[in-house]
């Protein structure tokens, strides 16, 4: 439900449940999986594309980077160390929580890989966007 200053809220709590946010879902997939980790995403029915709020979609592979601060130089860093990020952008908080309450994400999510694709458990944080450069454009969200 969502936290208007009718129902008890402040002005601040109901404009942050209506801010503009990005989900970034960080997957640490096991070596030799990455192949099958990537088809899933490839493969997937776009259910989440036609849900309510929802912006964006980005899958972004890992490519581990070192930089040695003494000589600026970046090397590769150890393989099967990074972390897959599936990030959505959805405009409210609100609209996330619906799509994650609906029968299409108990659909996008039924069909579960298997635990030896993982080397770990995913980790999943939300984060309010307050300033957005696109190109040549800067945009900044409003707080009015």
């Amino acid at each position: 439900m969502p936290c208007t200053s009718s129902a008890g809220c402040t002005e601040a709590e109901a404009e942050y449940d209506q801010s503009m946010i990005v989900v970034t879902n960080r997957i640490p997939v096991a070596e030799g999986y990455e192949i099958d980790f990537e088809d899933r995403f490839r493969k997937r029915v776009h259910l989440v594309d036609q849900a309510k709020g929802f912006i964006r979609n980005e899958v972004h592979r890992p490519r581990p980077m070192e930089l040695d601060h003494q000589t600026g130089k970046w090397t590769r860093g150890p393989v099967g160390t990074g972390y897959y990020e599936v990030k959505t952008w959805w405009e409210s908080f609100d609209d996330f929580v619906a799509w994650t309450t609906s029968p299409s994400f108990a659909e996008a999510h039924r069909n579960r890989p298997p635990k030896e694709m993982f080397r770990g458990p995913n980790e999943l944080t939300i984060h309010e966007v307050f300033l957005s450069t696109d190109g040549t454009r800067t945009s900044e969200a409003q707080s009015d």
